[in-house]
């Protein structure tokens, strides 16, 4: 049920496509907001759809401790229980088990760990992961990886790969609903040979799509790029590429000439949560407002005025928003989870644009533009 269809390659490589699943045709590139918990923070599906998005993200480690798969899947699935009508990308609970540091246990069978909400010991292999995400019903279900830190030393990163690709194929033979896609995930740390060896395993796979992880994880921005060239390098041109947790514009246009489809990142709304818009370089060189500065106090501008987000075109200024920010109203977090999610959905929308005229290596160099 999952098919990727390729539109349009631009001369830099970028490509315009669209992305097929039994809840919708979605346009890529796209960026998936992040509903952790069966919710993308302080919105409705009904806004979320409204600002343009059509695939959202959540958390299989998460809904697996609460409320339990078993739960969801007697509601009727995750579309079913959270009412949101187009595509779902469940990813596999590995990140987040990793993080737990020493919280966790890694063996050939799985890692056992302790529940971060009440310490009861827990399990996940990449059979049980499939299984849960199989019940959450996603549309888009993520092999179960080992996402390698950074940094780390050859001999881990090669071991931690191949385990990776060990646990792949078992989460491939997992899959048993014809409704659902799953996507194998490239490893190998900050090597290259990994980077290709584990590139090149995975795509000899036959995953609906393939995702590059292990970036973005603390490593130079030169670096991120060389590994993630070096891995879309070796991926087929007829299944869509995504690159795991990622979500500023420069990592999303970096990303994009580089041949990926589709990104997901918390970033947008935690920052809107702490009080930040993301706005054009030509509105703010840096790229972002910090509301609670006192320069917004009598700002009776909009976030940006080119935009079309629902702050922007009602008329909500920064002096308001900054009020309500400092305040700790919650609707101050919803103006700004707003406007930066479609800040991101808009952003996709103008890079797909210039894929389609081939013109995005004049996009990408009007962004890097500093303000006159």
């Amino acid at each position: 049920m999952i098919r990727y269809e390729l539109i349009h390659t631009d001369p830099t490589g970028a490509r315009a496509g669209i992305l097929h699943t039994l809840h919708g045709s979605f346009n890529t590139p796209l960026f998936m907001p992040v509903g952790t918990q069966a919710t993308v923070k302080t919105l409705s599906p009904d806004e979320l759809i409204d600002l343009g998005a059509g695939v959202i993200l959540s958390n299989t480690y998460h809904l697996f401790l609460r409320p339990t798969a078993e739960l969801i899947e007697e509601a009727g699935g995750l579309h079913r229980f959270m009412h949101w009508t187009r595509g779902i990308l469940t990813d596999s609970g590995g990140f987040q088990v990793f993080s737990l540091g020493a919280m966790r246990k890694i063996t050939e069978e799985g890692v056992t760990f302790r529940s971060h909400i009440d310490g009861s010991k827990k399990f996940l292999s990449p059979e049980i992961s499939i299984e849960v995400q199989m019940k959450l019903g996603s549309d888009i279900a993520m092999a179960f990886d080992e996402c390698i830190p950074y940094p780390a030393d050859y001999d881990y990163a090669k071991q931690s790969t191949e385990r990776t690709h060990r646990w792949a194929e078992r989460s491939l033979n997992a899959e048993t609903r014809s409704d659902q896609g799953v996507f194998g995930i490239v490893q190998g740390g900050m090597f290259e040979d990994l980077r290709r060896a584990s590139a090149r395993t995975i795509a000899s796979m036959n995953f609906a799509g393939y995702a590059v992880g292990g970036l973005s994880v603390g490593e130079p921005k030169e670096l991120m790029y060389e590994m993630l060239s070096v891995s879309t390098a070796e991926l087929p041109l007829d299944k869509a590429r995504y690159l795991m947790g990622v979500g500023t514009p420069d990592h999303l246009i970096e990303g994009v000439m580089r041949g990926i489809d589709m990104f997901d990142c918390v970033f947008p709304t935690r920052v809107a949560r702490n009080g930040l818009a993301m706005v054009d370089p030509k509105v703010e060189p840096r790229g972002r407002l910090v509301m609670k500065n006192a320069a917004f106090t009598h700002d009776h501008a909009p976030l940006d005025p080119n935009c079309r987000c629902y702050a922007c075109r009602n008329g909500y200024t920064r002096a308001y928003i900054r009020h309500l920010i400092r305040a700790e109203e919650i609707f101050g977090l919803r103006l700004l989870t707003l406007h930066n999610l479609y800040y991101l959905q808009d952003f996709t929308r103008r890079m797909r644009e210039a894929i389609l005229t081939d013109r995005f290596s004049e996009f990408r160099a009007e962004f890097y533009l500093p303000p006159t």
